[in-house]
């Protein structure tokens, strides 16, 4: 590896990606895993069909399909306990 590519981008690199809506980003990752993780960055940053493919295959693949807010949320109101009629009254021990 370079030393270049400890550097901030430069301004060929940074018009380049502009108008793409394209974020930079830095990961970690074990060494092995650097061209994969490069050669994915690349892939889904081109866009097309295939992009959109890999992107489906890696949110089933972590089970982030639909992830959004409000999961814990949406788990208790789910849970067998709604309903029950639970007395949380605390007796005042201290007093």
């Amino acid at each position: 590896m370079t030393a270049s590519a400890q550097h901030p981008p430069d301004q060929t690199q940074t018009r380049r990606s502009s108008g793409r809506d394209l974020a930079r980003v830095q990961v970690r990752a074990p060494e092995a895993d650097r061209p994969l993780v490069r050669a994915l960055a690349r892939r889904l940053s081109e866009g097309g069909p295939d992009a959109e493919r890999l992107r489906a295959l890696v949110r089933d693949a972590l089970g982030t399909e639909g992830a959004e807010t409000g999961g814990v949320l949406a788990s208790l109101r789910r849970s067998p306990m709604v309903g029950a009629d639970l007395d949380l009254s605390r007796d005042d021990l201290g007093e």
